[in-house]
């Protein structure tokens, strides 16, 4: 067995790369081919290069690679040891595309999972737990996402087939319907919900925070109620509740979409990591104000009079009705809204495109937040202590058979690339992913602080190995101009994280 120290400093990713490649249609994603290997026998009559292609990122790592192309091939092993218990975490962040686009350009699609599913079973040896978690954005129809993804399928599939039971868990405390019949019924179409299973851990980083010795007076989570999250960030109380099922587990398998974001740049396995919170109004997104102000919620000198008088009084509105939601409340925000509104009519929209909430390159916050939670995964035991040492072991895998750019993560524009990322240690992961998006990490706080303390990340980018069936293994090459995918930015990051060519 490997160690998760040994593991968490293993810098090898691969990249399979086919530019024709496309999801499967029909549940439970049976492979097209009858692997030496494949234990449950059913083979899809329909073709599936995406079980091939995640079968060739591990061919790729070299895992197992004395048996490969027999029955005995089991590329998880030393990863996972049988009795333990798996926790594959999706990105499964809404359950529709508000704009009407390709939800697989938002959320990790199932067929990339089914994959995973079977090669843990056969490093498990039908012994020990296979669990899908995930605690996505506050107000995504759990019920409509399992529909359109149809991962029961494949739970099905395990307990006719082999009597293995997989389990679904949707983490969150909370959800907020906004497809019910009166979308400004902010009290009624909250439902609480039963969240994880095994309780959640509540995790003070205390000085180790990136938001220590910061004042928490601007602090914005991601509900309505600022002073939840300011209570659990001030001083040295840096407080985050962690799902026991992520931290009492012996493997997890992350599973980001290769995905552009507002508020940081890119989504992939660092940011994913917000799915481990399970009440998502413990995570600072944005501080109130423009940078003069003592904020990051969007530009100084971006807004006229106007437009700041209508957010303010939007910020009101949180602070005083939805903050305390109740019928009474919900009624008064409306009113509130409808002033608004009128003010609204004169402004010119581009006033408004890079100030929604933090959605721009001078964000000071998410990345905090993003490198906290991170260092929770590695380093929080089940009890949530710190160690000095990785607690448990970790796989990355990144769908990016398509993608999503533009106005990510929650409308981008579907963006197709054929590609599978897969590596051990997710930093690295992340900074070939971003390298292929043609983004400069440089320019990402994120990216850039975690690279100056290597000693913690156990991160070196002249030591990332990259294993590739096609012309991406020097990605880091400053003398190479290509930009390969060319992802469109968010308009709040445009012209800021392209890479410039060199001549």
């Amino acid at each position: 067995m490997i160690d998760p120290s040994e593991l968490f400093s293993n810098l090898n990713v691969s990249v399979f790369h086919e530019p024709q490649l496309d999801y499967p249609s029909k549940p439970p994603y049976d492979p097209s081919s009858s692997y030496p290997e494949y234990v449950i026998h059913d083979i899809a009559k329909e073709n599936n290069g995406v079980y091939a292609a995640v079968r060739n990122t591990f061919v790729l790592l070299g895992l197992d690679k004395g048996s490969f192309g027999t029955s005995k091939w089991n590329p998880l092993k030393g990863i996972i040891q049988p009795g333990e218990t798996v926790v594959i975490k999706p990105n499964f962040v809404l359950s529709s595309h508000a704009n009407g686009g390709e939800l697989f350009s938002i959320i990790t699609h199932p067929s990339i999972i089914r994959p995973l599913v079977d090669y843990a079973y056969i490093t498990l040896q039908g012994k020990g737990k296979i669990i899908i978690a995930d605690a996505p954005q506050m107000d995504c129809n759990f019920d409509e996402l399992l529909e359109k993804t149809h991962l029961n399928s494949i739970r099905e599939l395990y307990k006719k087939k082999l009597g293995f039971d997989i389990v679904i868990y949707d983490l969150r405390n909370f959800w907020l319907d906004n497809q019910a019949g009166s979308k400004n019924s902010y009290f009624k179409n909250r439902h609480t919900l039963s969240g994880d299973p095994s309780g959640s851990v509540p995790v003070n980083l205390g000085k180790k925070s990136m938001f220590h010795g910061l004042g928490n007076r601007n602090f914005y989570g991601a509900d309505f109620n600022r002073n939840e999250t300011k209570k659990h960030h001030h001083d040295n109380m840096q407080e985050y509740l962690i799902s026991k099922t992520i931290l009492s587990a012996d493997v997890v398998i992350s599973v980001p979409k290769l995905k552009v974001h507002k508020k940081i740049g890119v989504t992939l396995n660092l940011k994913g990591m917000v799915g481990i919170n399970t009440n998502k109004n413990y995570l600072v997104h944005y501080q109130i104000g423009s940078p003069s102000k003592g904020g990051d919620q969007f530009p100084d000198g971006v807004l006229s009079p106007k437009a700041k008088a209508v957010i303010k009084l939007q910020r009101l509105g949180f602070d005083l009705f939805l903050a305390r939601p109740n019928k009474f409340t919900d009624s008064l925000y409306n009113l509130s809204a409808k002033i608004g509104k009128k003010l609204l009519k004169t402004q010119k929209a581009s006033d408004w495109i890079t100030i929604d909430n933090g959605d721009w390159h001078g964000n000071d916050s998410t990345w905090r937040m993003v490198e906290d939670l991170f260092r929770i995964f590695v380093y929080a035991d089940k009890s949530g202590i710190l160690q000095d040492k990785p607690a448990r072991r970790t796989f990355c895998l990144v769908d990016g058979v398509i993608g999503g750019e533009g106005e990510g993560p929650l409308t981008p524009d579907s963006k197709k690339c054929g590609l599978i990322m897969a590596g051990f240690n997710p930093c690295a992961v992340d900074l070939v992913c971003t390298r292929l998006m043609g983004f400069d990490y440089k320019k990402m706080s994120l990216f850039t602080h975690i690279l100056s303390n290597p000693d913690q990340f156990k991160i070196n980018l002249s030591q990332i190995v990259i294993n590739s069936n096609g012309a991406f293994i020097n990605v880091f090459d400053p003398c190479n101009k290509s930009k390969y995918f060319n992802f469109a930015p968010p308009i709040g990051w445009k012209g800021h994280i392209e890479i410039e060519e060199i001549e």
